[in-house]
């Protein structure tokens, strides 16, 4: 897979060295210090310019391009990077990094395929370790029309020791997987539910309160 990340500070730097294990990956650096500092990288072609610059991503090979990731610390160039490779060179797949959670909905909006909230992020993984909510939201997809939710059944829960088909779900919701212990379980119609399982559905976002109150009764 041909990949382009646009921004060489820390995040887009180590984002391209882990994918370019696997990948062919082009960054891009507008700063010219920057781009010396990792320039000597054998694993991926290091471009200093500006990624809102349609030349500059034609050097970086955005026409035979999978992927594009814009991972500046600018929310506004991060979205115009993603504009372009989606209109002008029709990349398959735009994923942007989100400064300012207030632009997450903005940029679904504006045609971005994954926006990533760095913010959110950090706040998921403290929400995993010290279990401050009923239900995790993992990620948003379908320009934040979907997502796929963890929610960790309590004792109390309704559906302890009921089957899955003894569950009323919303209509366009599913139970995708279940985690048990160290087992991972794709449960069929007559799967039974324990307290502690970790489930694991895809839901319409405006959906995840009725999916949580049909799996844990709290909302």
């Amino acid at each position: 897979m041909k990949i382009i990340i646009v921004g060489g500070g820390k995040v887009g730097y180590f984002l391209a060295e882990r994918l370019a294990r696997s990948h062919y990956v082009s960054l891009v650096e507008k700063n010219a210090e920057v781009t010396e500092s990792i320039a000597g990288n054998k694993n991926m072609l290091v471009i200093n310019g500006d990624g809102c610059q349609t030349d500059i991503l034609t050097q970086a090979g955005i026409k035979e391009c999978d992927v594009i990731a814009a991972v500046t610390g600018e929310d506004e160039d991060n979205l115009v990077i993603c504009q372009i490779a989606k209109d002008i060179f029709k990349v398959k797949r735009t994923v942007a990094r989100v400064n300012d959670p207030k632009n997450e909905k903005i940029f679904f909006q504006l045609g971005v395929d994954i926006a990533i909230d760095s913010t959110a992020v950090i706040a998921k993984i403290i929400e995993e370790e010290v279990s401050l909510e009923d239900m995790i939201n993992l990620c948003a997809f379908k320009k934040g029309q979907l997502s796929l939710v963890r929610i960790d059944l309590p004792e109390e829960a309704p559906i302890v020791k009921k089957s899955l088909k003894e569950i009323s779900l919303p209509a366009e919701s599913i139970i995708v997987a279940v985690l048990r212990k160290d087992h991972l379980i794709v449960p069929d119609r007559d799967f039974v539910f324990q307290e502690g399982d970790e489930i694991v559905a895809l839901t319409k976002v405006e959906d995840e309160g009725d999916v949580l109150n049909s799996l844990i009764g709290k909302m």
